[in-house]
């Protein structure tokens, strides 16, 4: 019993110092031990952002106007179907979000392109019933919009196999929403034509049709055009393209829904793919350089943001899709396949298909920035940041050493700056924190705050004359700790907003300074008053 009381002092005594080591073996362990079956590219857990790995950023907002209606219930189809008409656009640039407390309606296309004006768009809507002024109008777009936005961007950037992009949204004090698309370790050309279009992909039945001619009371065959499937008509979410074989070309399976299965199946025995004449009978390239619209057969064209891509017979082999509709078949699976010119623009269907289409298209070139670093150059980043960390801690230990003198005094002292800069290590390990220039920079501020408060805690207690009991250390130090403490809520209040706003690099800055401020007021700062009473009250 008494060896247990004695060791319940011992901890009671030592309870900082204790902290301070159990943390460091958690961030040795959220540093260096992979964890959930993670794979690492190096001997740490530690990730790296685009300055330290190479890779693109775009900045750019979301093209589009919005303006805030009061909307009838169940009008929301009527409005987005007559401003379209009037604004001469598809019908997927218009979007209306009834929420009942502010009803919005959107544009996605904007005067700075030379689209659509805002007297244009109040128009369109007072045609469509809706009372708006242009004061009512904004350019930017709604939160759901963008939020969309960034997840069909971050699935299709996971779909390409582009690991660790991140998509956001940033706002500026200014109050601008941009989106915020982050790619290491790849190239700018592939990231922007990537993120560039919207992706909208649709099939669409190209076939012929006889119309008489007033002139004569003869007839004459046009083409119709027929938009058949949309991404959202599609069931399976698990889209993969696959390589040319066997004489086809490369293809993406696709399963409908139900209802867009029937009318799939009515449109094509109604217009006749499944006839004789209807069967086998396209050849339509992309390449050819002739009109789609006016080309003879009977097509089913692959068709992305507006542009056809691919013509596609409707097949009569053992294995084609005309003998499944005739059969039957097709109603128990309604599957089949759309092809494309080659592997990679049958893995960008793919990608599409999986992704969704963005609801509009990201300002690049007008409002938008890019930034890229090449890999090699970031690779030499790293050793120089370290570099840099190092002569900072070697540096800061000079000064200490030839201020006290006393190695009892200044190795503590600098091996706990030390550790709050190991502990900031097992923080951004810990949150997945991608580690640039900005953060290292935040390192080094808080190797010089940490020593400058440890300094204000040596000169309290040994430059006030000598210290007898462990009384006088305690009221030292806790007046030593009051000093640090309004030192380090200045800096979190001065830093708060830099960590708050949208700012760049000044945001993780922001966020390693005060990360490592906390860590010291509560954990590195008393671990060294415990250290510090040990050697003093020792002596």
């Amino acid at each position: 019993m008494p060896a247990i009381g004695l060791g319940l002092a011992a901890v009671r005594e030592h309870w900082r110092t204790l902290l301070l080591v159990s943390l460091l073996l958690t961030s040795t362990v959220a540093v260096f031990v992979p964890l959930g079956g993670s794979e690492t590219d190096g001997p740490t857990n530690l990730q790296y952002g685009l300055e330290l790995s190479g890779g693109t950023r775009v900045r750019a907002p979301l093209v589009g106007m919005t303006a805030e209606v009061d909307l009838a219930d169940g009008t929301g189809r009527e409005v987005e179907t007559t401003v379209a008409s009037r604004l001469n656009v598809s019908r997927t640039d218009v979007q209306v979000h009834a929420s009942g407390a502010t009803d919005t309606v959107e544009v996605f296309a904007d005067a700075d392109n030379g689209n659509v004006t805002r007297e244009e768009f109040a128009a369109a809507l007072n045609a469509a019933s809706v009372e708006v002024s242009t004061d009512d109008i904004r350019d930017g777009v709604t939160q759901q919009t963008r939020q969309t936005a960034v997840t069909v961007l971050e699935s299709k950037i996971n779909g390409l196999g582009l690991s660790g992009g991140a998509v956001s949204t940033t706002t500026t004090p200014t109050g601008e929403t941009f989106v915020l698309v982050e790619v290491p370790s790849a190239n700018q050309s592939q990231v922007l034509t990537l993120i560039r279009s919207p992706g909208r992909v649709e099939l669409v039945a190209h076939f012929p049709q006889q119309r008489q001619n007033e002139s004569d009371n003869g007839t004459r065959t046009v083409y119709r055009d027929v938009s058949l499937l949309t991404q959202e008509d599609f069931s399976n979410r698990n889209f993969q393209a696959r390589q040319a074989e066997g004489g086809r070309p490369p293809r993406v399976r696709v399963a409908l829904k139900d209802e867009p299965a029937r009318n799939f199946l009515n449109a094509m025995q109604t217009f006749g793919f499944t006839s004789p004449e209807g069967v086998d009978n396209c050849g339509y390239q992309p390449s050819s350089g002739e009109d789609p619209d006016t080309f003879p057969g009977y097509c089913l064209y692959t068709v992305r943001d507006d542009e056809v891509v691919y013509g596609a017979s409707m097949s009569g082999g053992p294995d084609g899709l005309a003998p499944t509709i005739r059969s039957g078949d097709f109603v128990k699976d309604p599957t089949f396949v759309i092809t494309a010119n080659n592997y990679s623009e049958a893995q960008q269907l793919a990608i599409d298909l999986q992704a969704g289409a963005l609801p509009t298209t990201l300002d690049i070139e007008g409002e938008g920035t890019t930034y890229y670093v090449e890999p090699a150059l970031a690779e030499e980043f790293k050793p120089l940041s370290l570099v840099t960390g190092l002569v900072a801690m070697g540096a800061v230990a000079v000064v200490v050493f030839l201020r006290y003198g006393e190695p009892g005094v200044a190795a503590p002292m600098v091996l706990t700056a030390g550790a709050e800069v190991f502990l900031l290590l097992g923080f951004a390990s810990a949150v997945g924190l991608a580690l640039d220039l900005s953060h290292i920079a935040g390192f080094i501020a808080v190797i010089g705050t940490g020593v400058d408060d440890l300094v204000i805690i040596a000169d309290e207690i040994l430059q006030s004359g000598e210290v007898n009991t462990s009384r006088v250390f305690e009221s030292r130090f806790r007046k030593a700790f009051w000093v640090i403490g309004a030192a380090a809520a200045t800096t979190i209040i001065a830093m708060s907003p830099l960590a708050a706003l949208s700012l760049g690099d000044l945001r993780g800055f922001a966020i390693v300074t005060i990360v490592g401020v906390l860590l010291g007021v509560l954990v590195t700062r008393p671990a060294y008053g415990d250290i510090l009473r040990n050697l003093v009250l020792e002596d």
